[in-house]
């Protein structure tokens, strides 16, 4: 068809572009008909109907694979014109698409055309960029079918069946990896289903055998290094390969031994995303999750819906009783399990599965796991790691109803948890004493479960991929969480160098603490504010005591969130005001109601949207729902009367948007008779950092959320476990802004404070500074040492560090210059 001819390379992923299915080139299509690109045999057709091989000559085959990620529209927006075992010749169509259907749901239209069972033969394109139309010649082949290479010392096979987790099956991106770790091995793997078998290292074969979600397939290996084949290939199924989806039918059955998946070496460093900081030094060990007993056939209706009844009240109860003793992240994510326990949508369906036969066991398991897999299926990853609260609910209630309890498994001392992912109530769990740290394959920087890791003070680094779950238990590791690392089996002088780290965190720490009353002021008295930042009532005592000069920072989505209905004004205004009279004095800064994106409301309904992070939300949520933003603002209005209370509003990107805030706000203290409080601006978009003098002339201050300014500014999504270990707040990009930000502010006389994570930072506060912040709104249990590190300080030398990053080229030079600066000024 007519469009433009590229690289593999530049397909946007990975198992194209690396070449694990083969060579090629890639068509960005400007037409709807796939026609055939050389004459041959048509030997599959995908189910999906997305992709079509074709085999040229023999020993020859062409993968033509319409589009990225369309396995997963289960054939719709495609028309195959062909059949299995039809000869075509060159031109003929093969395939219908409808463009705008697909695109609208699949990751690009880009279609992949790969040589695959090329052994021997020679592909020379005839251009590697341009527009082309059909009929243009891409490319000649010549050669012929190199001889199979035979194994010697074949030894005995081994074979195991297993269950596919694959969401879609085993279509070509996983097949491609699953035939590149197969030839790592001097082995022979043949996979078999429904009578067919192909070879693993085939991918055009395995199209052919149709391997979809929940099939049973038997692997059997040959060969001098046959156990430990099929030991890795098993474990890279199972895994899900990024697209896992749980079966539900028991576990797969070994018909001969199988060695574990070769393991991380020593030194070997895995790389994964910071969940919650810390650092620690422990052994591996891999938690087994014990499984309850299903009942498979229904005793009746009436008999399953009576059990259904008394195993959901006593989850009630039990969920309940641990929210009263629980922290308040606990008790808020646990008030939102309770909610989702009483979705009247969600216990209908339960309800008519039972009606229709299923027991209650299997009719709770098919609607938790169709939530999760409809949150799974969703583009913002934040939403996707919600779906580990559905399954801990699913499974929690089943255990309900088989009426025992999953023994609590025991860790050894010193354990850092290995795991493909955990769910909140699982972490919650956790002996502390035993417990030093987490390390998942999967999950999300903003998952529940990272929150709950965080309030326990738990070190944890999700999303280092499935290489983590082959450590051996019982491996040496060092859980770096904020270099979001994890270190298998280091030598002992790093063991040793982390040792003193935890110890000299630990010794500066106390000292902080020792100290956290006094106020925040460099060495040569420049003063320095100090607050924290907070999400809910239950969070100001323990920033008061750790010396919070104030809350730089409250985000009130806490009360907006989890919850089938907004919370009305007089509910909001008591909030507020508790928690103001919490800081005893302190000044509070309110955050107006930052929702949209990756923070969803269902009483807020708001359209799907492409790029959710750059759509409704913030601000343009208020500004758009004013019955919403007024009665917020009424709310602080109320609790300001009397106390140090602040506006902020988030997400803002232009003057116009402050004006319009600005005027509501005003109308409506002048209808309650009281005092405007301050209003200033979070600094998230690099819109409002270059227009930091025009929005300061207009605001009280200047605020810079650091997390989202860095994600917008890099164009990269925090949530997004592919990218997210690539954001830094100290590139220098994001630190001209911030320079800018201050230059802007200081023009109009306005301070600039920081309330995003970069004032958490040890190595980015002396830059903070440096550049004209006034104030830093840290995590609460961050203050006392960062008022410690901040009394440390020189502001002329805070100066010279701020200029001399400005010029530097990447974040890790930015923080070998802090890090140099920092051990300077110890």
């Amino acid at each position: 068809m007519d469009g433009w001819i590229c690289p593999l390379a530049q397909v946007p992923d990975e198992a194209f572009a690396s070449g694990l299915l083969g060579a090629g080139l890639a068509l960005d299509p400007l037409g709807d008909v796939v026609c055939a690109p050389a004459a041959g045999e048509v030997i599959s057709v995908h189910a999906a109907g997305h992709a079509v091989t074709l085999r040229l000559a023999e020993g020859l085959e062409l993968l033509l694979h319409f589009g990225l990620e369309t396995v997963r529209l289960g054939g719709a927006g495609f028309t195959p014109l062909v059949q299995a075992g039809q000869q075509v010749a060159s031109g003929d169509p093969l395939l219908r698409v409808d463009v705008n259907a697909v695109a609208a749901r699949a990751k690009s239209l880009i279609m992949p055309m790969i040589l695959i069972e090329a052994q021997g033969w020679d592909w020379q394109p005839a251009l590697e960029q341009g527009l082309v139309a059909k009929g243009d010649v891409l490319g000649r082949l010549s050669g012929g079918m190199a001889a199979e290479v035979s194994l010697e010392s074949a030894g005995l096979v081994f074979a195991q069946e297993l269950r596919v987790p694959l969401a879609h099956g085993l279509h070509a991106r996983p097949s491609a990896k699953l035939a590149a770790c197969a030839r790592e091995f001097e082995a022979r793997v043949t996979v078999q289903i429904r009578g067919q078998s192909a070879a693993i290292t085939s991918p055009s074969a395995m199209l052919r055998l149709g391997v979809g979600h929940g099939d049973t397939i038997e692997l059997t290996a040959q060969g001098a290094q046959a156990e430990q084949a099929l030991a890795a290939l098993v474990a890279l199924i199972e895994s899900g390969m990024g697209e896992y989806r749980a079966v539900s039918e028991a576990a797969p059955v070994v018909t001969a031994p199988v060695m574990a998946a070769k393991a991380p070496q020593a030194g070997d460093v895995l790389r994964g995303v910071m969940a919650a900081t810390g650092i620690a030094i422990g052994r591996a060990w891999p938690m087994q999750r014990p499984e309850p007993s299903l009942a498979q056939v229904s005793a009746g209706a009436v008999v399953e819906q009576s059990q259904f009844d008394a195993a959901l009240t006593a989850l009630r109860a039990d969920l309940a009783a641990q929210a009263s003793q629980g922290s308040a992240q606990q008790q808020a994510i646990l008030a939102a399990h309770l909610a989702l326990l009483e979705d009247e949508d969600l216990l209908a369906r339960v309800r008519d599965a039972m009606a229709e036969g299923a027991s209650a066991a299997m009719a709770w398991r098919k609607v938790m796991w169709a939530e999760a897999e409809a949150l799974r299926a969703l583009p913002d990853p934040r939403f996707a790691e919600r779906a580990g609260d559905l399954l801990d609910l699913e499974l929690r209630l089943q255990w309900q109803l088989c009426g025992g309890q999953p023994e609590a498994p025991v860790p050894p001392e010193g354990a850092i948890l290995i795991a493909e992912d955990l769910m909140p109530s699982e972490v919650a769990a956790l002996d502390l004493t035993r417990v030093v740290g987490l390390a998942t394959a999967k999950g999300g920087p903003t998952s529940h479960v990272a929150i709950i890791a965080a309030s326990r003070g738990l070190p944890a680094v999700v999303a280092l991929g499935e290489g983590v779950l082959s450590i051996e238990q019982g491996a040496d590791l060092v859980l770096d969480a904020d270099g979001a690392a994890l270190e298998v089996a280091p030598d002992g002088l790093r063991i040793a160098a982390v040792e003193g780290l935890i110890a000299a965190r630990a010794k500066r720490r106390a000292a902080a603490l020792a100290m956290a009353g006094e106020e925040g002021r460099t060495s040569d008295g420049t003063r320095i504010e100090v607050f924290a930042n907070l999400g809910k009532l239950g969070d100001a005592a323990p920033a008061v005591a750790n010396g919070a000069e104030g809350c730089g920072l409250l985000r009130t989505e806490f009360l907006f969130l989890d919850r089938q209905s907004a919370p009305d004004e007089d509910e909001q205004a008591a909030q507020y005001g508790a928690i103001a009279d919490a800081l005893e004095g302190r000044p509070l800064i309110i955050r107006l109601l930052d929702i949209g994106g990756d923070k969803p409301a269902p009483y807020l309904p708001i359209a799907p949207e492409e790029n959710p992070a750059m759509g409704l939300r913030g601000l343009r949520v208020g500004l758009a729902r004013p019955d919403v933003l007024s009665t917020q603002l009424r709310a602080i209005l109320r609790a300001s009367v009397g106390r140090k209370v602040k506006i902020m509003a988030p997400m803002v990107a232009r003057v116009e948007e402050l004006r319009a805030l600005q005027a509501v706000a005003q109308a409506e203290a002048e209808a309650l008779g009281v005092a405007l409080p301050d209003l200033g601006v979070m600094v998230e978009t690099p819109a409002a950092a270059v227009m930091a003098d025009a929005l300061a002339a207009e605001c009280a201050f200047l605020s810079i959320g650091t997390n989202d300014l860095t994600q917008y500014t890099l164009a990269m999504d925090r949530g997004n476990p592919a990218v997210a270990a690539g954001l830094d707040g100290l590139d220098p990009a994001v630190l001209r802004l911030i320079a800018q930000t201050c230059r802007g502010g200081a023009a109009q006389g306005k301070w600039v404070g920081v309330c995003g994570g970069l004032a958490s930072d040890p190595l980015a506060v002396p830059i903070l500074i440096g550049l004209g912040v006034r104030e830093l709104s840290a995590a609460p249990a961050m203050v006392a040492e960062i008022k410690a590190l901040v009394r440390s300080l020189n502001l002329a030398d805070c100066e010279a560090l701020g200029a001399q990053v400005l010029q530097a080229a990447s974040a890790g030079d930015v923080r070998r210059l802090a890090a140099a600066f920092i051990g300077g000024q110890a």
